[in-house]
């Protein structure tokens, strides 16, 4: 890298460094605790990935989401899916409009042309609605009657799901899941932060967030953290990490045949060592160790590795196969 670059990417992690502690200060004016959470969405802003975030209602799931946006001062759209949800409910569709040259169709854009779409319960809505989301999220486009209609940038959607509502539930397909970048898994809080919220939400009225950076910036630091430098081994841990997911392949250890019926593909690849990058950064870093890597291997895999049924008889949950996986591979 030339020297003018190097300074530049000294200059974008100074500023992302300090922009991840004022993130945490400013949403937390807002959100008690889940910094693990917030530590992971910022990655996924930051490296230009969607979201699916996984937790049990009441957790704040959409709270933090809006947060995000008002933070990062991005047009939002929340779009809550129900089994009735309709495709031309999420892109728009066209409508018979009167004027002066008479009547005429117009296309009445949706919801999803805004810069953050929270797609809420999106397990709720058949797979036909589903997929009308799929070119938006890979390409940053729709198409309606045959036109395409470019989406604002930045774009990410961020996805919720109940885990615990089975009935009157579509699970999103494997196609779909690995469109985004990171699966953020939000627990419940500790007895103390449970306090702080309940104390909060009950006397006055919510603080009102601080934008710390705008859609431009967002762009811009996307484009930085693709030149972060990573050495071909640390690469290479990434890919191994991936394919050692895959049954039937020679050399996966024995518990991958045992208890994974899908692994995951290069796309997990991909986003270990994009989400590796951005990490390296915020930890005021400009380049990717071995850590990063390790560090971004439960969001990124567990939605990409389906275990079996015999895994499921013997209590067997991706997290546990994904520590597996990196004791295995080692370092």
């Amino acid at each position: 890298m030339s020297e003018s670059a190097l300074l530049s990417e000294r200059q974008v992690v100074e500023i992302l460094a300090s922009a991840r502690q004022r993130l945490f200060a400013e949403v937390g004016k807002v959100i008690v605790g889940q910094q693990h959470v917030m530590d992971e969405m910022l990655i996924a802003l930051l490296a230009g990935g969607h979201c699916l975030i996984t937790g049990a209602p009441g957790l704040a799931k959409t709270l933090l989401i809006k947060t995000l946006a008002d933070v990062c001062h991005l047009s939002f759209q929340r779009i809550q899916f129900t089994p009735d949800l309709m495709p031309s409910d999420i892109t728009g569709t066209e409508i018979l409009e009167d004027s002066a040259e008479g009547r005429k169709l117009v296309f009445s854009r949706g919801p999803v042309f805004a810069n953050m779409i929270l797609a809420d319960e999106i397990n709720r809505t058949p797979p036909k609605t589903q997929a009308a989301l799929l070119e938006a999220m890979q390409e940053h486009q729709v198409t309606v009657n045959g036109k395409t209609l470019f989406l604002p940038e930045p774009f990410f959607v961020l996805a919720t799901q109940n885990p615990i509502e089975q009935e009157g539930t579509y699970p999103l397909p494997e196609a779909q899941l690995d469109r985004f970048m990171l699966n953020i898994v939000i627990d419940y809080l500790s007895e103390d932060d449970e306090v702080s919220v309940v104390t909060r939400t009950t006397s006055g009225k919510a603080e009102l967030v601080g934008r710390l950076f705008t859609g431009e910036q967002l762009l811009a630091f996307q484009q930085v953290i693709r030149k972060v430098p990573i050495a071909e081994d640390v690469a290479r841990y990434a890919v191994r990490l991936s394919a050692a997911s895959r049954p039937g392949r020679a050399g996966v250890p024995d518990f991958v045949n045992q208890w994974i019926s899908w692994g995951a593909g290069t796309r997990a690849s991909q986003n270990l060592v994009l989400g590796a990058k951005t990490r390296a950064l915020l930890h005021n870093r400009t380049h990717v160790i071995l850590d990063d890597i390790r560090a971004m291997a439960l969001p990124v895999l567990r939605h990409r590795i389906l275990v079996n049924y015999k895994a499921e008889a013997e209590g067997v949950t991706v997290e546990k196969v994904i520590g597996k996986l990196l004791e295995a591979v080692g370092r």
